[in-house]
C-alpha cells in the first residue's frame, strides 16, 4: 500500500511538472511557437495552480471578438492597482504578440511565470504585468508569412483583423486591441515597459539587440538613470548570461559597419506613447536569423534581469518616475518632431559578418550577401543624437469643442483632467489657422498621415458651448496632451486626420449675384481695395483672372466662414477665470 501511494505521489508530482511545460519546451526541436488557445489555456491552469500569487485579468475585446488578457504576478497577493501604489511597490508592463510573426516574447514569458511562481522567486517590490498575447487576431491568422525569418515553423501574421500594424496604432487607436492596451497601462500605471519583438534586417553576430526611448526625446531625469545605470546593467548581464547586446541595427548606408542609427520611435509606436507617460520603455528586439529557441532564450534571460534590476532599484525608479512627473507639470516648451543630427556620433564595438556582392541566381545583377564563415570586432559609428526641429509653447489651457468626441475618449482613457464649462462661453484665446500641409497620395495604416504642417496663429473671440472642454497644462502627463493637441506634431491627432473636416469649405458664392456685392465692398472699403490691388501687382495669374480676383475679394470679405482652415482646438494663453465643472 505505501509503494502504491509513493507511486501515485510520484505520478502526481510528474504530471504536475509536465502540465506546467509549455508547448514551445514540449516540442521535439523547439522551434514551435503557442497557438493562442495554448497560450491561454496555459495560463489558466498556472492561475489554478498558483491562485494567491496569479491572477488572470481580460480587458475589453479585441478587434476579433476575444478579450485581452493580462497575467498578473504580485507576491504579496495584492492585485488592486491604486493598493499597490499606496504601498510604494513598481509595477513592470511586459507586452507580446503586437506582432504575432516575433513571438519570442510570448513562448518566454509562459516560462518565465511558471518559473518565477513555481520557485518562489516573484520581486518582493515588483508587480509583474504580462500581456500574453496582444494581437490575438493576427495569433489566429497562423502561417508562414514572414520568408526571412529562421523559424518557427508556423506563427502569426503583423495584421489584425483590421489589417492594422498595432505598433503604429497608439495615438489614433483605430483598434479595439490598442483601447484595451491603454485601459491596462493607465490602470496599473506601470513605471517600466518592455515590448517584445524581433528584428529584421542585416546579418551579425548577436541573438539580440535592443531599443531604449531615444535619450534625446525622453524626459531627461529618467535618461539620466537609464543611459548611465540601468541600461548598462541590461547590457552587463546579459553578456554575462551568454547573449551579449547591441543597439538595434538599423544601417546608414546599407551594411552596419557603415555605422548604426539610433531607433526614433514617435508616439504612434508602443514605447513612444510610453514615453509620453513618463514610462521607462525598452523594445527587445532578437535577430531573426538565429534559431528560434536562441531568441525565445535570449528574451528569457532579458526579462529576467530587467526584473532584477527593478527589484534592486525599485526606490531608484520610483523616485525618478516621480521627479519627471513632476518636471513635466511645469514644463513650458516640448519638442513635436526630431531629426537625426549627423553631425555628432558615438562609437561602439560590433560583432558583424563580413558584406559583399556577387551575381545574383535570379537577376544576373549584383547582389548584397553577408560571408558569415568571415566574423569581425569593429569599431563603428553609432549616431545616437536628436535634436528638435519643432517645438510648441504650452498654453494655460486647451479649450477642446464636446463635437470632437473621439479626442475626449482618448484623453479620458489616458487619464487627462478636464473640466467641462458649466455655459455658453465666449473666450479671448489664440486660434490655429492651417496656413500649408502636406498629405501623401497612398494611405498609411489607414489613414493619409499630414505633415510640414504651417500654421498661422490668431488671436480672436470664440463662442464654446455649455459642456465643451477645458484641459489644463499643469499635468504629468502634458508630452501626451501637447503632442497629439499642437497639429505640428508628427503624431498629433492633427496628423492622423481627427480634424479633417476643417480641410473643407462649407459655403460659397453665385458669381454672377456676388458681382455687384463685390464691387460695393470695394467701394466702402479702400483697405480691401488697396489690398486687391497690390496682390494683382504681385501675381499676374490673378490680375489676368476675373474669377480669381473675385475669389479674392469675398475671401478677404466678412462673408467668409471663419471656421474655414481654423483648428478647433483653442489656446488659452492667459490664466482666465472660468465657471467651470
Amino acid at each position: 500500500m505505501k509503494r502504491l501511494i509513493l507511486a501515485a505521489l510520484a505520478s502526481l508530482i510528474f504530471y504536475q511538472a509536465d502540465a506546467q511545460l509549455t508547448p514551445f519546451e514540449k516540442s521535439s526541436d523547439k522551434n514551435y511557437t503557442a497557438t493562442y488557445t495554448e497560450i491561454i489555456t496555459y495560463y489558466q491552469k498556472l492561475a489554478k495552480l498558483y491562485p494567491r500569487q496569479m491572477r488572470m485579468i481580460n480587458y475589453g475585446t479585441t478587434d476579433v471578438g476575444k478579450p485581452l488578457s493580462l497575467i498578473v504576478l504580485s507576491k504579496s497577493g495584492v492585485f488592486d492597482p491604486a493598493l499597490i501604489k499606496k504601498q510604494n511597490k513598481r509595477v513592470l508592463l511586459i507586452n507580446n504578440g503586437i506582432h504575432p510573426g516575433e513571438p519570442e516574447g510570448i513562448d518566454a514569458s509562459m516560462m518565465l511565470a511558471r518559473d518565477l511562481l513555481k520557485n518562489n522567486k516573484l520581486p518582493n517590490d515588483v508587480v509583474l504585468c504580462f500581456i500574453a498575447v496582444y494581437n490575438i487576431d493576427g495569433c489566429l491568422n497562423r502561417g508562414v508569412s514572414r520568408i526571412n525569418q529562421n523559424g518557427p515553423r508556423a506563427y502569426g501574421f503583423r495584421g489584425n483583423y483590421k489589417n492594422l500594424d498595432l505598433n503604429r496604432d497608439f495615438i489614433k487607436v483605430d483598434s479595439q486591441n490598442a483601447w484595451a492596451f491603454e485601459k491596462i497601462l493607465n490602470t496599473w500605471q506601470p513605471e517600466v515597459f518592455l515590448d517584445n519583438h524581433t528584428s529584421d534586417g542585416a546579418d551579425y553576430q548577436y541573438v539580440m539587440t535592443l531599443i531604449e526611448t531615444q535619450k534625446d526625446k525622453q524626459n531627461p531625469i529618467l535618461a539620466e538613470y537609464t543611459s548611465k545605470t540601468l541600461s548598462p546593467e541590461l547590457y552587463k548581464r546579459m553578456a554575462k548570461s551568454g547573449y551579449e547586446m547591441t543597439p538595434y541595427v538599423e544601417e546608414v548606408k546599407g551594411t552596419p559597419d557603415s555605422g548604426i542609427v539610433s531607433f526614433l520611435e514617435t508616439p504612434r509606436f508602443a514605447t513612444g506613447y510610453t514615453a509620453q507617460h513618463n514610462i521607462i520603455s525598452y523594445i527587445t528586439e532578437t535577430h531573426m536569423l538565429k534559431s528560434f529557441d536562441k531568441r525565445v532564450y535570449a528574451t528569457y534571460d532579458f526579462m529576467q534581469h530587467l526584473i532584477d534590476i527593478c527589484q534592486r532599484d525599485t526606490k531608484t525608479i520610483g523616485e525618478v518616475k516621480h521627479k519627471a512627473d513632476e518636471q513635466v507639470k511645469n514644463q513650458k516648451t516640448f519638442a513635436l518632431n526630431w531629426e537625426l543630427d549627423e553631425s555628432k556620433y558615438d562609437t561602439l564595438t560590433f560583432k558583424g559578418f563580413t558584406a559583399g556582392h556577387k551575381p545574383s541566381e535570379v537577376s544576373g545583377l549584383s547582389r548584397l550577401y553577408y560571408d558569415r564563415s568571415k566574423p569581425y570586432t569593429k569599431t563603428i559609428k553609432y549616431f545616437d543624437n536628436y535634436k528638435p526641429s519643432v517645438f510648441a509653447d504650452k498654453p494655460v489651457a486647451y479649450v477642446i469643442p464636446q463635437a470632437w468626441q473621439k479626442v475626449i475618449e482618448l484623453f479620458k482613457l489616458n487619464n487627462i483632467i478636464m473640466h467641462r464649462l458649466k455655459h455658453d462661453t465666449t473666450l479671448e484665446l489664440q486660434m490655429y489657422y492651417i496656413a500649408d500641409y502636406k498629405t501623401p497620395a497612398k494611405p498609411y495604416e489607414g489613414h493619409y498621415l499630414h505633415n510640414n504642417v504651417k500654421l498661422n496663429p490668431v488671436d480672436m473671440k470664440v463662442k464654446f458651448y455649455e459642456g465643451d472642454y477645458v484641459v489644463y497644462t499643469n499635468q504629468a502627463l502634458n508630452r501626451y496632451i501637447v503632442e497629439t493637441l499642437e497639429p505640428q506634431g508628427v503624431d498629433s491627432f492633427f496628423a492622423w486626420n481627427f480634424f479633417d473636416s476643417v480641410l473643407g469649405e462649407k459655403e460659397y458664392f453665385s458669381a454672377y449675384v456676388f458681382e455687384d456685392d463685390a464691387a460695393e465692398l470695394l467701394k466702402k472699403d479702400p483697405d480691401l481695395r488697396k489690398k486687391l490691388d497690390d496682390e494683382k501687382a504681385k501675381n499676374p495669374q490673378l490680375a489676368n483672372s476675373a474669377a480669381a480676383q473675385l475669389n479674392f475679394v469675398y475671401r478677404n470679405s466678412p462673408y467668409f466662414e471663419k471656421t474655414y482652415l481654423r483648428y478647433p482646438v483653442g489656446r488659452l494663453l492667459t490664466d482666465t477665470k472660468l465657471d467651470i465643472q
